[in-house]
Order: structure tokens, then C-alpha cells, then sequence
């Protein structure tokens, strides 16, 4: 197998990714690789329409284009700062924002950055959503030109109860007697 150089980590700057941030750092400290820490900017997010003629205007639309991925930087800037530890390891981190569809950008920018390994963190979706609509990390998965690392954050586990009170077995004693 060879060696790992490039581990690229997309983020939407949540507290679940972090565990796919920490994973890639661990890995980066043992195998000195460069870390791509990715955020995709979506466009509509931080758009303020002032009035419908501006939307007509090249500069305008270019300003917003512009002033989205400027916010986005922003926010993953103070996304990483928690980490910033880790950054004086034996691995060099960089960070990307794109702004576009999650999955699509995610894909071409493994290609372009011949990324070696993905590393995600899916975000937890009930049934319903599942139901109706694939994960990213489902159409990456299959789309990714590198294997793609799925880790999940450890769940807290929720203490026993001290004492299971029969419901029934009552009822059905009661009924005999």
C-alpha cells in the first residue's frame, strides 16, 4: 500500500466533524502528510438582495460571490482555532472554501488536490430523511477518485436504570388472585 501524503477534510464546521478533523490530524502526526481542510460555502446562505434591478449587475453578483467566501473563510478559521495545537505537529494543514453543491465540490477538489484519503464526518439524519434523500457522504463515497474514511463521534451512553418496574406482571398476578 503506499504511503499516505494528502488527507483531505471537508467540514461544514460543526461539532460532529470535528471528529473527522481530530482522526486526520492523529493520522497526520504519524505519517507527516499535508491535511486539505475543506468548507463548502453554500451561495444562498449569506446573500442580502437589496432590490431586483442589482441582481442584473456583474459587479453585484460578483461582490456577493466574493463576500460569501470571504464569511466562509472567516467561519473556518474560528472552526480551527480550537486546534490549533495540533497544528505545530509534524504535518502541514491548509484550508480550502469553495462555495457551490456540497457533494459535487467535495469530488472535484479530491481530484484536483489528488487527495489519498477522504476523511467525513456524516451528519445523523432520521429515518424519513434517509428515506427520501441520499446522504453527501453516500454520493461521495461513490463518486471520490480515493477511499473515503466515514468516522462517526462516540455517542455518551445512557446510564441503566437503577430499577425496571414490571408493568404487566403485575396486572397478569393481580387478575389470578
Amino acid at each position: 500500500m503506499e504511503k499516505t501524503k494528502k488527507i483531505l477534510v471537508p467540514t461544514d464546521l460543526s461539532e460532529n466533524s470535528r471528529a473527522a478533523l481530530r482522526l486526520a490530524f492523529s493520522l497526520g502526526t504519524v505519517n507527516g502528510v499535508e491535511i486539505v481542510v475543506l468548507h463548502v460555502a453554500r451561495e444562498l446562505s449569506a446573500w442580502q438582495i437589496p432590490d431586483e434591478l442589482s441582481l442584473l449587475e456583474p459587479r453585484f453578483l460578483q461582490w456577493e460571490a466574493d463576500r460569501v467566501i470571504n464569511e466562509a473563510n472567516l467561519d473556518l478559521s474560528r472552526f480551527l482555532e480550537g486546534h490549533r495545537d495540533d497544528f505545530r505537529n509534524n504535518f502541514i494543514v491548509r484550508k480550502k472554501v469553495v462555495r457551490g453543491a456540497v457533494g459535487e465540490k467535495i469530488v472535484d477538489v479530491a481530484c484536483l488536490e489528488s487527495a489519498d484519503l477522504i476523511i467525513m464526518s456524516p451528519n445523523p439524519h432520521g429515518a424519513f430523511r434517509r428515506l427520501f434523500s441520499r446522504s453527501v457522504t453516500e454520493r461521495i463515497t461513490r463518486e471520490a477518485p480515493c477511499p473515503v474514511l466515514s468516522v462517526c463521534p462516540p455517542r455518551m451512553q445512557e446510564p441503566p436504570h437503577e430499577r425496571m418496574v414490571p408493568v404487566f406482571g403485575n396486572l397478569l398476578q393481580g387478575s389470578r388472585a
